[in-house]
């Protein structure tokens, strides 16, 4: 195989191993609120994900550190397992290890997506980054699809979900997830350009007097890091960036936990709203994977820049708001296991 073709391969096996890992959890945050409201308080479960997105956003600035001394490849095997390990938490579910796990997938989080982008920038070139980011985000976005595939077959025609219920779904996606963990060793380290042995003898030198100093350059290049983090969040462009960004951590939130859930607690749904989850996670994927690649010819074709493809996606999110709030009863994010009783604000414009 060419050393193009094995980079090819490193960037598809990337894309499976994060499939599984997320199959099992984006899964794992569509249903858990639904099937988690008895044995922990809606509270308890909204604040591990604030713990968690904040914890990632913290451990950013120490992720770049922990990849370069034990490399990408173990950066995120080990991230995976605290993956596996807050999945598999779920099983007998309490609450200080449910926090506990949080936190050290917060952790996991950022020095995981800090060793994806090097393995796909080591992989990658100019000519072919964009391509393998294409095949990177469309195998990732299939994680969405499978998962909750399998939970709308499991949990259609279910009225309430039993604790057995509940174990199976977590038992499957821990194994999921340690798939792609193990998926992790199949990558193999691309290939280098050769090199002249003038140059080799040069760079061996090199390394041999840099290493008495290499504990005193990585403490100097943490802070220096952290340094040029706060200056460019100050700046112009980032401060008006960071209302977007929060934007799409709000939505985020409301789409992977709180939009299941509140499918899943109208009644008015039948026998079909357990099930109904899943489907909408279906639906979601399938949202992601086309629109990803709508908006990127868009990008591409227009004349007018990334605005008009801005503008599109801002009405397209008031679109879809304005349909769920047609659909869903107003106290569906927090109603009990039984469901809500109320109606939808279609169905009373309906049937007045």
């Amino acid at each position: 195989m060419t050393p193009e073709g094995k980079k090819l391969l490193n960037i598809v096996i990337l894309g499976f191993a994060f499939m599984f890992m997320f199959t099992a959890f984006q899964t794992c945050g569509n249903i858990e609120l639904k099937v988690m409201s008895v044995s922990l308080n809606i509270g308890v479960l909204c604040c591990s994900m604030a713990i968690i997105y904040g914890v990632f956003s913290a451990s950013n600035l120490i992720s770049p550190s922990v990849v370069t001394v034990i490399g990408p490849q173990l950066s995120m095997f080990f991230s995976g397992l605290l993956y596996s390990a807050y999945i598999a938490m779920f099983i007998y579910p309490f609450t200080w290890t449910f926090y506990t796990a949080s936190v050290l997938v917060g952790i996991g989080a950022a020095v995981l997506w800090t060793a994806q982008g090097n393995v796909l920038a080591t992989n990658s070139s100019e000519t072919t980054i964009g391509r393998n980011s294409g095949i990177f985000w469309a195998l990732l976005q299939f994680s969405l699809f499978f998962g909750n595939l399998y939970i709308y077959c499991a949990w259609r025609g279910h009225d309430h979900i039993t604790d057995k219920d509940r174990k199976t779904v977590f038992i499957s996606l821990t194994v999921i997830s340690l798939v792609g963990c193990f998926l992790f060793f199949l990558i193999r380290k691309p290939e280098s350009e050769p090199s002249s042995s003038s140059d080799v003898t040069e760079s061996l030198l090199q390394t041999e007097s840099d290493d008495s100093s290499a504990s005193s350059r990585s403490v100097s290049y943490f802070y220096v890091f952290i340094l040029n983090s706060c200056k460019l969040f100050v700046t112009k462009e980032m401060l008006l960036l960071s209302i977007c960004i929060a934007y799409t951590g709000l939505e985020l939130t409301f789409y992977s936990g709180v939009y299941g859930t509140s499918i899943g607690a109208m009644t008015r749904f039948g026998t079909d709203a357990k099930g109904l989850i899943g489907l909408s996670g279906i639906c979601i994927g399938a949202g992601e994977i086309l629109g990803g690649g709508v908006f990127g010819m868009m990008n591409k074709c227009t004349r007018f820049g990334r605005n008009p493809v801005v503008l599109l996606g801002l009405i397209t999110h008031y679109l879809a708001f304005y349909l769920i709030f047609l659909n869903i009863a107003e106290d569906a994010p927090v109603a009990p296991e039984a469901g809500t009783d109320l109606t939808n604000w279609l169905t009373c414009c309906c049937s007045s």
